[in-house]
């Protein structure tokens, strides 16, 4: 017999609780089996950690990781990073605060490359 108490019975009764989310992937075709793709996109972080400590502060921490979404989205996108900012910088002030979900990445992809193509590895 197994003990309710045991670190086992511990890890199989999580991984009940979570069963719908285990198996989420098997539902819906386009979801991975695995996070991959988010670890990968965070590699980055992971790599330039010693440097952060030179962010200055914590909001300038925040900040870094703000730009680092900013970055991971567009490139998930096939967006060109640098592209993406100076278009959204050119087109904010006169935007309607209503109608800000039209500056997402994914919103004005098509503006910014041509269809299929590769971001650039260099930005």
């Amino acid at each position: 017999t197994l003990s309710s108490k045991s670190d086992t019975a511990k890890a199989i009764n999580y991984t009940l609780n979570q069963w719908s989310a285990l198996t989420l992937y098997c539902e819906d075709g386009t979801l991975e089996i695995d996070n991959n793709i988010a670890e990968n996109a965070l590699r980055c972080v992971s790599l330039g950690r010693k440097n952060f400590l030179f962010a200055g502060s914590d909001s300038g921490g925040e900040r870094a990781a703000a730009m680092y979404a900013l970055i991971g989205t567009c490139r998930l996108n096939n967006i060109d990073p640098r592209a993406y900012l100076d278009y959204v910088l050119t087109h904010i002030a006169g935007h309607k605060i209503n109608r800000i979900d039209e500056l997402l990445p994914w919103r004005v992809a098509d503006k910014l490359h041509t269809p299929g193509s590769p971001p650039d590895p260099s930005t």
